[in-house]
């Protein structure tokens, strides 16, 4: 199946590039979610009248992930407390949620989905490097350290 991107999506196109995809990925992802359109002589004109237009908000989308990059790395180390055994494990797990909420209440907005934890939660004390996808092109990376409750 044949679509026209409408943004850039990391991994597979940039705006207004023709890819090839799989149906089901263009018909239940891309399509639905504004992402692309069907690469149609009719929708071709639509996006070409539309490119400028396009780009504009692009180009405002990667400004305002910058500008949340440098607000983000600015915090320097943010620390979360958690209960722990002797051995550093902790009772339960930081999750993207807990990372999330931390950002936030340290004044800058973060959703869920924009934090990467390859390896999954972490579940020992220590320091750790989080990284954030906050734009296809953009990437911060916080400093998150994990200490026992007093």
């Amino acid at each position: 199946m044949e679509v026209i991107l409408l943004e850039k999506i990391r991994n597979l196109g940039k705006l207004g590039q023709k890819v090839n995809v799989k149906p089901g990925y263009g018909r239940n992802c891309l399509i639905p979610q504004g992402k692309a359109v069907y690469a149609t002589a009719a929708n071709t004109a639509k996006f070409e009248a539309r490119r400028g237009e396009l780009e504009k908000v692009e180009a405002e989308h990667l400004q305002t992930a910058l500008t949340r990059k440098q607000a983000i790395e600015g915090l320097g180390v943010l620390t979360i407390q958690a209960k722990a055994g002797e051995e550093g494990k902790l009772f339960g797990s930081i999750g993207t949620r807990d990372i999330a909420d931390l950002l936030s209440k340290a004044g800058c907005e973060v959703a869920k989905s924009e934090i990467d934890l390859p390896t999954g939660v972490l579940r020992m004390l220590g320091d750790y490097e989080i990284t954030l996808e906050l734009h296809s092109d953009v990437v911060a990376v916080v400093k998150l350290s994990i200490t026992t409750e007093a």
